[in-house]
């Protein structure tokens, strides 16, 4: 089964930047997108061509913002939105998809913001999460996929000392989120596999950041330990543009 995952950074944009020519070309069995900025009727308009996919969409209620979206080649037992806290609930930033032998979600994590005035609430967040994800790791193994907004280890930014609890994505509190995923036994794909490679998944469009490569990855593929035997490979896809985040690419034997 091969997985992509990608914040599109807004579907209407996107889709005026080669987004269906990269998507047949990936050919993804599953595409999980992470702020979709349209409201579901809009992602319908937007996808719904896509004939060989069924579209799943869970939009925020704030119009413009957030979202996310999956297209399936083949039809899960269920498919739900968010995580079952009114909270968190209103910006359409997970969905789980339930398939024989595991659960997959897909999750935009908020952004702590420009002066860290979401920090304390992300922090809730990263640890309402993961209670959501170990409950159906009781189930099931889950593949979990998506923009984290995080860079968790220093290997994972640029510009790491300049970035250290001044900038949102870099801070002690949310390395401590990850941390936690990872403790509690959710393995970090990429790492597994390149433990020293230098790659990012998300590029400011200030700067000629990209142009640069001064880049983050906060872009990940968690999944239970009890999988990690059946992963084939995982890959950051940096030269498809559109967004300022890149494609990722799980292949693994579900």
């Amino acid at each position: 089964m091969k997985i992509v995952s990608w914040n599109v950074n807004g579907i209407r944009a996107i889709l005026q930047k080669g987004f269906k020519e990269a998507v047949e070309n990936m050919a993804p069995d599953i595409l999980c997108l992470q702020e979709t900025k349209a409201q579901d009727d809009e992602v319908v308009k937007a996808l719904g061509d896509l004939k060989t996919y069924t579209l799943k969409s869970n939009s925020a209620k704030r119009k413009g913002y957030s979202g996310s979206a999956l297209l399936l080649k083949s039809m899960p037992i269920t498919v739900t939105n968010d995580i079952g806290i009114g909270v968190h609930d209103d910006e359409g930033r997970v969905q789980c998809v339930e398939y024989e032998g595991f659960y997959l979600v897909n999750v935009y994590v908020p952004n702590s913001g420009q002066k860290l005035d979401r920090l304390e609430y992300r922090q809730q967040w990263d640890k309402d999460l993961l209670k959501y994800l170990k409950d159906l790791e009781t189930k099931k193994p889950v593949v979990v996929c998506g923009d984290f907004n995080v860079a968790h280890q220093p290997i994972d930014l640029k510009n790491d000392k300049a970035n250290y609890n001044k900038t949102a994505g870099y801070t002690q509190i949310e390395i401590d989120g990850m941390d936690a995923f990872l403790v509690s036994g959710f393995v970090d794909v990429y790492r597994m596999l390149h433990p020293d490679e230098v790659a990012y998944t998300y590029w400011s469009y200030r700067f000629k950041a990209r142009e640069r490569n001064v880049g983050w990855r906060i872009d990940y593929f968690l999944i239970s330990r009890v999988l990690q035997d059946k992963v084939k490979s995982v890959e950051i896809l940096s030269d498809i543009y559109g967004s300022d985040h890149c494609p990722i690419q799980l292949e693994i034997e579900l």
